[in-house]
């Protein structure tokens, strides 16, 4: 970013967010702050006012208002979702200030941006189902395979923008996402339902809710399957290679590969203080969008079967003044290949790296399998005047038990020689050559923190987790909250938190990768945030939202180019980012057929190596969406999505990403629990032409014209309540 459009931005920032400031602080005379302290049931009429929908359980672990957690936070119910016509969980995500839902070419799995923080694997976002992590040792991501959500399951999300280290540990880091599955009060009785569209997509659900005795019961399953868009893409890294070398080799001009079938299952039990939850992700026929390095393969394909269970026991009387919980849970992912994975097309010619033609393509075919235990504990202790103790400890156990790889490059496991290309693809599991070594990981952990009720309009929440890792160490992250509700229908935050991104396996322990490998002595990346945030509410019409922000990103993990002659890079901890900005919440009822959201999100990032602003992460976000019932049972929702401001990497002379703004519409006959409902949607109404961006590697992009996103399509579902 020029100077010019820095100040330019720093002045929009300003005459944007000043006055809103204003307005919120001048809703109570000055004389009068301080001097109106909230009743003894001021929680009670908060979630009067605000409505039980809108608490929140992971800002602390204890369900309390959104106005009085001590974080920014932002809730999704599965009315909302419906009302939207969300299908995948990116869909719901993308409404939220503040974060922006990006691509990687890989089988464009998603990469959430929260003010301004990316990385390819995205291992700063913490994604937790039912609080429990489903991150990945490999990548520190929720699976190269992870191939979307659907959302006929969920029954809410919660979504924490900043740190939450002090509360959930590693990886807790610019952001949390919880997505909370349906139980049995959520499921009242069976709901069967089917979806067909575009790019020959279809799903279909069945959820099941019931009593056995004491025993409430729930069954989730959901089925989908598609070709994806397909949009093509005009010149990827192959066509460089060929440019180079002569040859033709590359499939594009050619479509992403983004088909796939998926089945998501779920279980619930409970009864009395006990809750059993189980589930399974399974994926297969899992295309890899436009490549593993940027080179388009219409035959490569994938496949991962992620299956977990949990038991919790939950005593909100267990004694006098205390309520304690206790969890053990248990997740098993594997990453696969189904068809071999060509990095590079039959006729590539990489003899100006030293290896030669290959004349049916360049093959590797890694897989992972890991397995995750964890078991904590925590009580909450009421017993103290004006303070709320919660204690707890936890052990965690990550173990990637399996690596496999077979490839036709490298060295050859029983010759100790370089196979030369033409070679048959060789195995080189359990020996020296494989891409990762089989390693686990081992954490403990304790964790305090007190809510502290200085006086009836004061909360101070002061927590401290401390985390000991069996292969870097060990780390403290504190966090402070300053919550004051400054009248009835205003609260004013103050949050200070520090965060920590564990490094993942492949950035400690990658070998024999010509292109990037591992470095042992790494250190975890850490974030130090400041936020202030204002809630308003002047009316049951209207809600109004204001969060400021700034961090501080340190030992950023980079991959950095080794001496020559090596061809590769190792990680280093070499970067440093920070981020100011702001965000805008408005929420508008003028009648109760009419609802109005809007948000609005400013930022400025700033790389500290090179003084320029973040590579490709939207500066501006605007999202607007009305809800509007016009007819008894009919109700259309439009939805805009406009993204701007992303800048190219240091040296990249493309031009700038454009900016896009897509326009969604759902129209729906019935509503939430009606025993029919119909719904017809279309997605990019006006077929934008929108494209998320591709790597940058000198001295060319891949994928020049960065990745296509879906044009205009639509689908039309039934569901119906038994």
């Amino acid at each position: 970013m020029t100077p010019a459009n820095k100040h330019r931005s720093q002045q929009r920032l300003r005459l944007i967010l000043y006055p809103l400031i204003g307005l919120l602080l001048s809703a109570t005379p000055i004389a009068q702050l301080g001097a109106q302290p909230l009743a003894e049931d001021d929680e009670e009429a908060l979630l009067d006012l605000y409505g039980d929908e809108d608490t929140i359980s992971i800002a602390t672990g204890v369900r309390q208002s959104i106005a009085q957690a001590p974080a920014v936070a932002s809730v999704i119910t599965a009315k909302d979702i419906e009302a939207m016509g969300a299908t995948d969980i990116d869909d719901v995500l993308e409404t939220v200030p503040g974060l922006h839902v990006s691509a990687r070419a890989f089988g464009y799995g998603p990469v959430y941006v929260f003010r301004g923080v990316r990385a390819e694997y995205n291992p700063q976002v913490l994604m937790l189902i039912n609080g429990i992590p489903v991150s990945n040792l490999f990548n520190g991501d929720r699976s190269l395979i992870w191939g979307g959500m659907p959302v006929n399951a969920i029954a809410r999300v919660e979504v924490i923008r900043g740190p939450g280290s002090a509360v959930y540990g590693a990886d807790a880091f610019a952001g949390v996402i919880n997505i909370i599955t349906k139980s049995r009060k959520d499921i009242p009785n069976t709901v069967v339902g089917a979806r067909t569209g575009s790019f020959d997509t279809h799903d279909a659900w069945l959820l099941h809710g019931t009593d056995w005795g004491e025993t409430d019961f729930a069954f989730m399953l959901e089925y989908h399957k598609t070709q994806g868009h397909g949009e093509h893409i005009d010149s990827d890294a192959q066509s460089g290679l060929d440019a180079v070398t002569g040859t033709q080799a590359s499939y594009a001009p050619g479509p992403v590969n983004l088909q796939r079938e998926n089945l998501d299952m779920r279980l619930e039990l409970s009864r009395d203080l006990w809750r059993l939850r189980a589930g399974l992700q399974r994926r297969r026929d899992f295309g890899n969008g436009a490549g593993v390095a940027e080179a388009l393969d219409p035959n490569n394909r994938y496949q991962s079967d992620r299956w977990n269970i949990d038991l919790t026991y939950h005593n909100p009387n267990f004694r006098p003044h205390w309520d304690v919980s206790a969890q053990i849970s248990y997740l098993n992912t594997t990453q696969e290949v189904d068809e071999d994975l060509i990095i590079f097309p039959p006729g590539t010619d990489l003899s100006i790296i030293g290896l030669g033609i290959f004349a049916d393509g360049m093959i590797g075919n890694p897989e992972v399998y890991e397995r995750h235990s964890r078991a904590n504990f925590s009580a909450l202790y009421n017993g103290l005047k004006r303070h709320q103790l919660r204690v707890g400890a936890g052990y965690y156990h990550g173990d990637l038990y399996k690596t496999r790889e077979s490839k036709n490059f490298g060295i050859d496991p029983e010759t100790n020689a370089p196979l030369l290309p033409g070679s048959k693809i060789v195995d080189v599991s359990d020996t020296p050559y494989i891409f990762l070594p089989e390693t686990d990981r081992h954490n403990h952990y304790l964790f305090v923190q007190d809510v502290w009720q200085l006086a009836a309009d004061w909360a101070l929440t002061a927590g401290l987790r401390y985390d000991h890792y069996s292969d870097f160490g060990s780390t403290t992250n504190p966090r402070l909250a300053l919550v004051w509700s400054t009248r009835r229908n205003l609260t004013t935050k103050l949050l200070y938190g520090r965060a920590f991104r564990s490094p993942s396996m492949t950035e400690s322990y990658a070998i024999n990768n010509p292109v990037s490998l591992g470095n042992s002595n790494l250190d975890p990346e850490t974030m130090e945030s400041l936020e202030l945030a204002f809630n308003y509410q002047p009316s049951e019409q209207w809600r109004l939202g204001l969060n400021l922000f700034h961090y501080q990103w340190d030992d950023i993990i980079n991959f950095m180019p080794d001496p020559e002659p090596q061809t590769s890079s190792t990680a280093q901890n070499t970067g440093r980012q920070s981020g100011s900005g702001g965000e805008i919440e408005v929420s508008w009822s003028p009648s109760p057929q009419l609802n109005i959201n809007a948000n609005y999100s400013l930022q400025h990032t700033e790389d500290k190596s090179t003084g320029q602003s973040a590579s490709d992460v939207p500066q501006q976000q605007i999202y607007l969406a009305m809800d509007w019932n016009f007819k008894s049972q009919w109700h259309l929702n439009t939805q805009l999505h406009w993204v701007l401001d992303r800048e190219r990497e240091p040296g990249d002379s493309r031009t700038t990403i454009a900016d896009y703004r897509l326009v969604d519409l759902t129209l729906r006959r019935g509503r939430h629990n009606d025993p029919w409902q119909i719904a017809f949607a279309l997605r990019n109404l006006f077929d934008s032409d929108i494209r998320e961006p591709s790597a940058w590697s000198a001295p060319a992009a891949g994928i020049p014209g960065d990745l296509p996103m879906a044009g205009r399509h639509f689908f039309g579902e039934m569901q119906y309540h038994f």
